[in-house]
């Protein structure tokens, strides 16, 4: 009997290392697999015009708060996405220049202009839709 129960237990991890991979967890809050161009939704929020002003983003480049720079984690620098405020429908196009952001629940960090732009600074955060619309010509890094 305890042969059997031995083979089982091997039969059975066996199988596990060969079912096939699971897609990765996505950020919380976002509800598509954004490799297609299909869009997030989820939390945005701005980087701080003051504190990252002039500092290196990912792509190597000074953060300038009047441009319409924007922080994904996982889409490649240089992606162009448009993000919708959900709230009042309002739209921008942004390019992914940075990784973050780096707080629970939020999926895309923008720029003070763009925050501006969307109707969104004053309450610091606003539930927006990511899409990706295509890159830019010489982007980023991690191709």
């Amino acid at each position: 009997m305890r042969i059997t129960r031995m083979t089982m237990v091997a039969a059975l991890a066996l199988a596990a290392c060969a079912a096939p991979a699971l897609n990765p967890v996505a950020p919380e809050g976002a509800i598509a697999n954004e490799t297609r161009g299909d869009a997030q939704r989820g939390q945005a929020s701005f980087y701080h015009p003051e504190r990252f002003t002039g500092r290196p983003m990912a792509n190597g480049e000074p953060f300038d708060p009047e441009s319409n720079s924007a922080a994904h984690r996982t889409l490649p620098l240089g992606t162009v996405a448009e993000v919708t405020n959900l709230r009042n429908g309002e739209s921008r196009t942004v390019v992914i220049e940075d990784r973050g952001p780096f707080i629970r629940g939020r999926i895309i960090d923008l720029s003070p202009r763009t925050a501006d732009e969307l109707g969104m600074r004053e309450s610091g955060t606003a539930p927006v839709e990511v899409r990706p619309i295509g890159r830019q010509a010489n982007a980023g890094r991690d191709e």
